[in-house]
């Protein structure tokens, strides 16, 4: 249930409204963070108002994530006590989401849960790498350390995807514009040049009886042009289930220029996600599962099942990583060169974590000319849209005299 709390300064008299997902008004009045001099009224918001604000509202991602732990990791640093210190989050936090789990874990951890099982209940927040690492913190008494790996790694992927989100505009504004106007000319220029053609009896070539029937279908039924709108909307509102599917992500890993990117972003969180646990001193086994489990993409997940189960049968991890070494694509060699190195030094987890800093340099340089790497398909998209266009409306154009005289 989302609540608004508005807040009033008793010194200054200005008010702030705070939205908070939780039941309860005690909850509500820990996730708007009100302070002490501050009064504060709670309404509810139900029904189609709820709906709305959801809707338009931010969701809780990975900007609060990192604001939450960073801000932990610093009061855990000055020894604070830990419901303070969730409590001091609540400003820090700009989603409803993040404010009411905020205040639900404060609740579950006055009443002497463990924070890592306080956590573990907000599971579409928090992963399962995530609460294995803060119980292993909790074990070893390295909260502050791993809040702000934590936060580095949420910062440093963040990063990544604003950056790639951002190249994708332009390929976007494109086919948008490209989709509007072949629904533009389907009510205007095509209606016209059906009745010509139609009127001269003209045999008519398959691009130009296909744009002659989708006018056909728009000008019966003109809510259908919504449809492409409609279908644009919800690939973007639902990419992340898409790209779930593991028959979409094989496709996407063997896509040109694509799957470079997609393989280096699985990789890039896969071992950084085991290198913290590693380090964390979670036992190697149980940091592949989670890694396994944690793992966006089929590839790298079969991967990490994989060693994991050869170290099951006795095998080293350089020797698991070889064996498995051509479900990492063609970096899978020089990984596993990386491996024979950590097993000589001792040096693991720093080099899982500079594989894994590698893909991120080269992520960011590519997320950084994304719009570049795309124009070549959004120029053959484009280009086949207008030239399907072009043809479907001027090729009856060439055969008009012959028409012309038979009439």
């Amino acid at each position: 249930m989302l609540k608004k709390v508005v807040l009033n300064n008793v010194h200054t008299g200005r008010n702030t409204t705070a939205l908070v997902d939780t039941n309860t008004n005690e909850k509500a009045l820990i996730g708007a963070g009100k302070n002490e001099v501050e009064t504060a009224s709670i309404s509810d918001i139900t029904g189609i108002d709820e709906q709305l604000q959801r809707l338009t509202t931010l969701k809780g991602g990975q900007t609060d994530r990192v604001a939450l732990f960073t801000g932990l990791a610093k009061c855990f640093d000055r020894n604070i006590p830990i419901i303070k210190s969730f409590h001091l989050q609540a400003n820090r936090v700009k989603s409803a989401r993040y404010r009411g789990a905020i205040a639900d874990i404060s609740e579950s951890l006055t009443q002497g849960e463990k924070m890592s099982d306080a956590m573990a209940k907000q599971a579409d927040l928090f992963t399962p790498d995530i609460i294995a690492l803060i119980r292993a913190g909790e074990e070893a008494g390295r909260l502050p350390e791993i809040f702000r790996r934590i936060a580095n790694s949420q910062k440093k992927t963040s990063r990544i995807l604003k950056k790639l989100k951002s190249g994708m505009i332009y390929p976007g504004l494109v086919i948008s514009l490209a989709i509007g106007v072949v629904i533009t000319m389907s009510f205007t220029l095509v209606p016209a040049m059906s009745k010509l053609y139609t009127s001269l009896g003209s045999d008519l070539p398959a691009p130009t009886k296909a744009l002659m029937k989708v006018s056909d279908v728009l000008l019966k039924q003109p809510w259908m042009a919504a449809l492409p709108v409609l279908g644009l909307f919800l690939l973007f509102k639902n990419f992340g289930r898409i790209t779930a599917i593991p028959r979409v992500q094989v496709l996407l890993a063997n896509t040109p220029v694509v799957g470079n990117i997609v393989r280096k972003s699985a990789a890039a969180v896969g071992f950084r996600t085991l290198a913290l646990l590693i380090e964390a001193n979670v036992r190697l086994t149980t940091a592949l599962e989670i890694t396994r489990d944690t793992s966006w993409h089929i590839y790298y997940k079969t991967f990490f099942d994989r060693v994991k189960n050869h170290i099951l049968n006795g095998l080293t991890l350089p020797d698991a990583f070889l064996i498995e070494s051509h479900r990492l694509g063609n970096d899978g060699r020089v990984i596993c060169g990386l491996m024979e190195v950590a097993a000589e030094t001792g040096a693991g987890t720093e080099l899982l974590n500079e594989i894994a800093e590698d893909y991120e340099e080269e992520l960011d340089g590519i997320a950084s000319q994304i719009d570049k790497l795309i124009e070549p398909f959004t120029i053959v998209i484009l280009g086949g849209m207008v030239g399907g266009l072009i043809y479907a409306i001027y090729a009856p154009v060439f055969s008009l005299g012959d028409a012309l005289f038979k009439k």
